[in-house]
């Protein structure tokens, strides 16, 4: 019996595949990988004779009927589902399934998108005094979301907030934001982070929804909203700064400047 791995394939540009992932591709004998989100091209790295399927219309039996039958055959299967799985990865129901058949399986995470989307930006999410929490989230629709993690409840923390799975209905999403978010809060969309057809759209959270809908954005886009992506920051001569590299900050490797050594 062979172990399955779980292996995040990342957001799009295989360059972003980990080291041990493409080690594993490259070494596995059944390869099951989520076709409608995980780019083709990773597959060029699958040894001669490996077993390939595009799950994108398979069923959760039909999955792990093909993960158990060839991880009992002592087959290396690995499991490839987009960005990182540990973030609406939709493999808990997987692992459950394993285990049942005693079948044990590993996870290999994956750059997510929510970091590809920052990268493309060229923007960090945390900044001294403007914010210093990340709230990655969805809205509910299909998949429910608890009454206490609705949009709403969580824009009144004003931090920076990257919401996924939601494009469908950002005229709602706007809408529920905008009860603690003000209507000019810097917010982008960013369609399809590093693949070739990569887009990003900037404007106030007012505008935003108006902006995707004349582009015909629909779904593989997130929304980062947040006062962190504003702008003006960067010309400020005050712009937020960490202490980290501050002269006057001492820490375990750096004595502040002038600091007595004694």
């Amino acid at each position: 019996m062979s172990k399955v791995y779980f292996v995040g394939a990342g957001p799009g540009d295989p360059e972003l595949l980990t080291l041990r992932a493409r080690r594993l591709i490259s070494e596995a004998d059944t390869i099951l990988y989520a076709g409608s989100l995980v780019n083709p091209d990773i597959l060029k790295w699958a040894k001669e004779g490996a077993r390939i399927q595009d799950t994108a219309k398979m069923t959760l039996e039909e999955i792990i009927k093909a993960m158990v039958a060839d991880a009992l055959q002592g087959r290396q299967v690995v499991r490839i589902h987009s960005g990182d799985p540990s973030i609406y990865g939709a493999i808990f129901e997987q692992m459950v399934e394993l285990e049942k058949y005693r079948i044990s399986f590993d996870m290999v995470p994956g750059v997510s998108s929510w970091s590809a989307a920052a990268a493309a930006l060229r923007q960090e999410l945390t900044l001294p005094n403007i914010s210093q929490t990340v709230i990655l989230t969805r809205r509910g629709g299909r998949t429910p979301v608890p009454q206490k993690e609705r949009l709403s409840l969580l824009a009144s923390h004003n931090a920076t907030m990257v919401i996924f799975l939601s494009m469908g209905m950002i005229r709602e999403v706007v809408s529920e934001l905008m009860e603690h978010y003000r209507g000019d809060t810097p917010a982008a969309v960013v369609y399809r982070a590093t693949w070739p057809d990569q887009k990003i759209l900037r404007g106030e959270l007012s505008e935003i929804a108006g902006q995707t809908e004349r582009e015909g954005i629909k779904r593989q886009a997130l929304i980062i909203v947040g006062d962190v992506l504003d702008p003006i920051l960067r010309s400020m001569e005050s712009a937020p700064r960490s202490l980290l590299y501050d002269e006057d900050f001492s820490h375990g490797y750096r004595e502040a400047q002038g600091e007595d050594e004694n």
